[in-house]
């Protein structure tokens, strides 16, 4: 395995609903894939109660992660192309509560098969499902970024707050990065920012760090409505150029680790009595 085949997982989350997760997550991953010559993108929708990214793309997947808990199925079988060159979608199921409840020995059996394919891919990012339920925090922490998505109102930066303390003193995690989405201005979101790392640190003792700041723009209603990413349907507009300096700072971040020899394999991380 060469060195340039190391992949960079990143956790897209949110302590509360509504904040436009999903639709960041498809055009995060859009726009990494876009990157030079294209790089290897993987999205895996990992909502396990209300999966939805595969209506956001417009399409209707003949198989999902529940059929890779059969023996014959394997991941090629499951994956679906939305790219030639390299970005594939891994679709879940919803309201499958075998899934939902995150057992230990279908857990196993997903990421048995799973990690063979990951390294296959420069960066995967899983669109978690909202708030701290266990399969949430077990899948936040196989990952190497935890990206919390948040918007001003009082309700998510507190519902934000709740899941960074959760994956901080229960699984030690302290590599947070911040989106702070459906802004007025940039000064808004980052007043919004700044009161939660002043939260996390002063009570917590971790460092956040903001990724990017996403204003309201009609753009993306209009894309979510054509069933397109913005990276297709407004390459222009401006939220989608904030995307892209978001995605940049991850290419970034994976450029630096790359001397790492060995392939990521998604870790099982033991929650802290």
């Amino acid at each position: 395995m060469t060195q340039e085949s190391n992949t960079l997982s990143i956790a897209i989350m949110s302590g509360k609903g509504g904040v436009g997760k999903t639709n960041i997550a498809l055009n995060i991953s859009y726009a990494l894939y876009q990157k030079g010559q294209g790089h290897p993108t993987m999205l895996m929708d990992c909502d396990l109660g209300l999966a939805n990214l595969d209506v956001l793309l417009g399409i209707s997947p003949e198989k999902n992660l529940e059929d890779l808990l059969q023996p014959d199925v394997q991941p090629q079988d499951v994956l679906v192309k939305i790219e030639d060159n390299g970005f594939d979608f891994l679709p879940a199921a919803s309201g499958v509560p075998e899934l939902v409840e995150w057992d230990n020995d279908y857990q196993a059996i997903l990421f048995q098969k799973l990690n063979s394919c990951f390294s296959n891919y420069d960066y995967l990012l899983m669109d978690l499902g909202a708030g701290i339920n266990s399969t949430v925090l077990t899948l936040a922490g196989m990952t190497d970024i935890q990206c919390v998505v948040i918007s001003p109102e009082p309700t998510s930066l507190t519902d934000g707050y709740a899941l960074i303390k959760v994956l901080s003193q229960r699984y030690g995690l302290d590599n947070f990065m911040i989106i702070v989405n459906m802004v007025s201005s940039k000064k808004e979101g980052e007043h919004s920012f700044q009161r939660l790392q002043t939260a996390c640190e002063g009570f917590l003792g971790v460092n956040i760090h903001l990724l990017g700041v996403l204003l309201n723009d009609k753009a993306v209603s209009q894309a979510i409505t054509k069933q397109t990413p913005l990276g297709k349907f407004a390459p222009d507009s401006a939220i989608y150029r904030d995307i892209e300096s978001m995605s940049l700072r991850l290419y970034n971040i994976r450029q630096k680790s790359i001397n790492n020899p060995e392939p990521l394999q998604m870790k099982k991380v033991i929650p802290n009595s």
